[in-house]
């Protein structure tokens, strides 16, 4: 349904021959001038209604774009993978670290027992060798 009302020709000659007698024939053409100017002013005024809900349209799309876009941001789902993973191998990294601690205790312990055992054999091969000349 169109809220502007279609016009015929014969609507239009009807328009024209009243607007004629009531106006007059000199005063028409001022009369059609001004007509001519609403109308043009009308269609200006729609033109920029029109123009105006388009970008208020374009406007709440573009809203709804940085909505989504923020959404995406937050629900990253690389992000999501990678706190899985992280939480997944936690314990294990754990585990790890320390096994690797004790393993790393253990090597330093034994080498702190070859080293005084040398440093005991040492001390002895020199007592060894400080009494044999006493003896000879």
């Amino acid at each position: 349904m169109s809220l502007v009302p279609q016009f015929g020709f014969f609507e239009l000659m009807l328009i024209a021959v009243v607007a004629l007698i009531v106006v007059g024939p000199k005063d028409l053409p001022k009369l059609m001038r001004s007509a001519g100017r609403m109308v043009a002013k009308a269609r200006q005024m729609a033109g920029e209604f029109t123009a105006a809900f388009d970008q208020m349209a374009r406007e709440a799309e573009m809203e709804e774009l940085r909505k989504e876009i923020d959404d995406l941001k937050k629900n990253n789902p690389v992000a999501d993978a990678k706190r899985a993973f992280d939480e997944t191998t936690a314990p294990i990294d754990k585990e790890l670290r320390e096994e690797a601690r004790e393993l790393n205790e253990a090597v330093n312990k034994s080498v702190g027992d070859t080293q005084t055992d040398k440093t005991k054999s040492d001390t002895s091969d020199q007592s060894a060798a400080a009494s044999e000349p006493a003896k000879s």
